[in-house]
């Protein structure tokens, strides 16, 4: 009786209105690791910027992303303020240092390191969960446990691809990331337990989309920290100084097509829904791969046109600077759809303007400098946002609280 009342004691109280369901210290201190693990990410990929390798990375950036959503998740359940749960945060910082510095040689002689450490995370944090619930909702130490059976089974994969290595690696790890990413769709189906019911999702929906926009600054304070080292590192030039205004002009611009409006109108559409767990797994698990993709390639193209701004980009440096700021809408324009906003035609065409401006420099422009390309697909974003924040001024206009509509659209 002792062990299920401390057991109790674990879980943050569901009263969202009284402010209980913030976002701790000791959280943000947890994500400490994780501006570490982007920032490894954004290099390997500037190193190994090939077709091969941007797959590499795509694998790499679910999983790293896959590992921060789960236990976002799991603090959205558990009191961080507890000892027991504050314990596993740290341990689980102590894995996720050994998982983002095996990221530059995650296809290669630290795979071992990486596959481990994200399998002990997620299997040893989501049997914790369920250990707790079992004291408090046995329905939901269910559903937790069906979850940990699917991470035990990707678990091989993961471990016996780092050990073969070379093709049999990205295949075998391509494989477990597709493995876990389909749970969530198929609510953890698991043969003599079934699946997972909807109704039972029930997550703290403030909290949620806190704990992804902050992600999201993470993402964007790294482009900040590439910008402001490389130019350290150079010689001051107007071409150097021209790559610096682009890439933190860039960076302003995805902050506002982000948070201007619609990180708080989410916030507001997922606490208001009696649906917040379908519409958290939709909308801030899924939906947000592409915008974080997006934060991470622009990164990437950044510093790859500070280090020879006046240079012509390589064919791998055009489709990341170009393809930056396409995943960044399309992410965007999926996000705000599914929490009620109208498709976006706003952010369609800067879209298609920049695959236009993408297939004109490959076929028929003159060779374009890296530092040009920046800036015509940063003009492209800016006049994105600017159409966006007309459609959101007149969408809140049209109701007398000045709140943009809702509706359930894709949830």
């Amino acid at each position: 009786m002792t062990l299920s009342l401390n057991r109790r004691r674990l879980f943050r109280p569901r009263d969202e209105s009284a402010g209980q369901n913030r976002v701790t210290f000791v959280e943000l201190f947890f994500d400490l690791i994780f501006v570490f693990a982007v920032t490894q990410l954004s290099h390997t990929i500037v190193e190994h910027l090939s077709i091969r390798g941007l797959v590499e990375a795509a694998v790499l950036l679910v999983a790293v992303w896959w590992v921060w959503m789960y236990t976002a998740w799991a603090t959205n359940w558990l009191d961080p303020e507890t000892g027991a749960v504050r314990l596993m945060l740290i341990v689980l910082m102590l894995l996720g240092l050994v998982l983002s510095t095996s990221i530059p040689g995650a296809f290669g002689d630290r795979a071992l390191g990486f596959a481990v450490a994200y399998v002990v995370m997620q299997v040893g944090r989501t049997a914790f969960l369920a250990w707790c619930y079992r004291a408090v909702d046995r329905s939901n130490a269910l559903n937790i446990t069906r979850i940990t059976i699917w991470f035990l089974a990707s678990a091989p994969l993961w471990l016996l691809g780092a050990v073969l290595g070379g093709d049999a690696q990205l295949a075998l790890w391509a494989a477990a990331i597709l493995l876990e990413t389909v749970g969530p769709s198929v609510r953890y189906y698991t043969p003599i337990l079934g699946a997972s019911p909807t109704s039972s999702w029930s997550v703290s929906g403030g909290h949620i989309a806190e704990r992804s926009g902050l992600f999201i600054i993470l993402a964007l304070g790294e482009s900040v920290l590439v910008t402001g080292t490389a130019f350290s590192r150079g010689d001051i030039s107007a071409p150097a100084v021209g790559g610096v205004l682009a890439a933190f002009v860039g960076t302003i611009l995805f902050w506002l097509l982000y948070f201007s409006h619609d990180a708080e109108h989410g916030s507001r559409f997922i606490r208001s829904s009696e649906l917040s767990g379908p519409i958290a797994r939709l909308t801030y698990v899924y939906l947000h791969i592409p915008i974080v993709a997006g934060v991470v390639l622009s990164a990437v193209g950044d510093e790859l046109v500070l280090a020879h701004p006046e240079d012509q980009l390589s064919p791998g440096g055009l489709v990341v600077v170009v393809g930056a700021p396409v995943l960044y809408l399309i992410g965007n324009l999926l996000f705000k759809r599914s929490v009620g906003r109208p498709w976006l035609i706003s952010h369609l065409v800067g879209v298609a303007a920049l695959v236009a401006v993408y297939a004109a420099t490959v076929t028929v422009l003159p060779p374009l400098s890296g530092l040009a390309l920046l800036w015509i697909s940063i003009s492209i974003v800016a006049l994105v946002v600017v159409a966006d924040e007309v459609s959101a001024r007149r969408d809140g206009s049209s109701r007398p609280d000045g709140k943009p509509e809702a509706d359930t659209a894709t949830t």
